[in-house]
């Protein structure tokens, strides 16, 4: 995903028409309107981190651009999102459009995260040859031991990974990073995963079932249910409560908990839920003006992904 140096000019306008030449000589993407990250394998993921870095050094060594290269990266920012509907089903899904920001070692407030981009997909290319996962957690603490320099917090972390999913157009699970979970649900669901046993989510204990972070497992699910109603709650004590009277079994629902702020993985099986179930409304039992009722508010893509949600507040 390093642009090609060919036809730039010296000075300024090399950088110019760098960046200029990225949507047409972009590895990864072809079209110039929409771009979405792919799912894949980690030999594919491990060929575009080998791609990406011969490419960087061809551009070094190349006589005609004496300069370091920029890093093309997508622009994330929600002015550069669109929504596209299927054409053949209701489904709609939110794409980047082809708005480019840049990381450069020549900026000295880009230096930093210039080196980190790389550092990141050094980390990853080791974790998927090793055949493992990582949550973002445990991404931290690796590259706070091997390059303390450049990682002092989470956050580094958090907005590197946006740049290297960015630059390679592949998922942050494809790079080998789990999303870290806290969420649970119980009630009236059955949830089947291939050569394993089943698990029946209204004979369990009050903490309900945890939801795994690993996105590959939850969307190998099979999902059955006889519910009328997906009731998502806020707080953990509440769905505690509604679990320890069995609300289920008098109103026949699910009910699902993020035990505070709504996590990617809790995120994801409640857009299967809706998705599988597309007739069951879903109602959310929140604190007037909490963080989960202005989370869902200022992401109205999000909610435009799943069915009509009622709100219950509780004052």
């Amino acid at each position: 995903a390093i642009s090609s140096p060919r036809g730039r000019k010296c000075g300024a306008v090399r950088m110019a028409q760098a960046e200029a030449d990225v949507p047409a000589t972009s590895l990864f993407g072809a079209d110039r309107r929409l771009c979405s990250a792919d799912v894949l394998s980690p030999l594919e993921v491990r060929a575009r981190i080998e791609v990406a870095v011969l490419n960087f050094l061809a551009t070094l060594s190349s006589p005609s651009s004496p300069a370091i290269p920029v890093l093309p990266l997508i622009s994330r920012k929600s002015t550069n999102c669109s929504l596209r509907s299927g054409l053949l089903s209701d489904v709609s899904s939110v794409y980047l459009s082809y708005a480019f920001c840049k990381r450069s070692l020549m900026r000295e407030n880009d230096a930093k995260a210039f080196v980190r981009v790389w550092k990141v997909m050094e980390m990853c290319y080791k974790i998927l040859g090793e055949g493992k996962l990582v949550t973002q957690r445990e991404l931290f603490y690796k590259l706070l031991s091997d390059s303390p320099k450049y990682f002092s917090c989470q956050r580094h972390v958090n907005q590197t990974i946006q740049d290297v999913v960015s630059l390679l157009r592949c998922t942050r699970q494809s790079l080998g990073i789990m999303a870290s979970s806290r969420g649970a649900l119980i009630g009236r669901l059955v949830l089947h995963e291939p050569e394993e046993e089943h698990i029946d989510c209204s004979i369990l204990g009050p903490s309900g079932h945890a939801i795994t972070g690993d996105l590959n497992q939850l969307s190998r699910l099979n999902l059955s249910s006889d519910a009328r109603y997906l009731i998502l709650v806020e707080k953990d004590a509440i769905f505690q409560r509604l679990a320890e009277d069995r609300l289920y079994n008098q109103l026949p629902c699910i009910l699902i908990t993020a035990k505070g702020y709504p996590d990617i993985a809790t995120r994801f099986i409640l857009h299967r839920l809706s998705q599988t179930f597309p007739n069951m409304p879903i109602f959310a039992l929140v604190d007037w003006l909490s963080p989960f009722k202005c989370f869902f508010c200022e992401r109205k893509h999000f909610l435009m992904l799943i069915c009509i949600l009622f709100w219950l507040f509780v004052f």
